[in-house]
C-alpha cells in the first residue's frame, strides 16, 4: 500500500481536527481510503466514502481490538465474512 498524509493539521499532539491519511495501492491505480486520526478515534472510509458516513472507532475499542493477535484475526475473520457475497 502506498499512505500518504492528505491533511496534516497537528501540532505536538493530534488536537480535534487531526490529520488524514490516504491509502492508495502501490501504482497509484486505486484509493483504497482515507482514515482519520484525531484525538477520540479513527474513522476509516473506504474508497471516496466522505467522512460522516465512514466507520468511526474510539482509541478503546481499537486497543480492545489489538490487544492480542487471537482478537486482531477474529476481527479480521468477521469482517471477511460479512464483506464476502452470500
Amino acid at each position: 500500500m502506498k499512505v500518504k498524509v492528505k491533511n496534516f493539521a497537528v501540532e505536538m499532539e493530534i488536537k480535534t481536527t487531526g490529520m488524514e491519511l490516504e491509502v492508495r495501492r502501490p501504482n497509484d491505480s486505486e484509493q483504497v481510503g482515507d482514515c482519520y486520526v484525531t484525538k477520540t478515534g479513527l474513522t476509516w472510509c473506504k474508497g471516496k466514502t466522505t467522512k460522516p458516513k465512514g466507520v468511526k472507532i474510539s482509541w478503546d475499542e481499537l486497543g480492545q481490538l489489538l490487544a492480542s493477535n487471537k482478537t486482531k484475526e477474529a476481527g479480521i475473520r468477521a469482517a471477511k465474512a460479512e464483506s464476502s457475497p452470500d
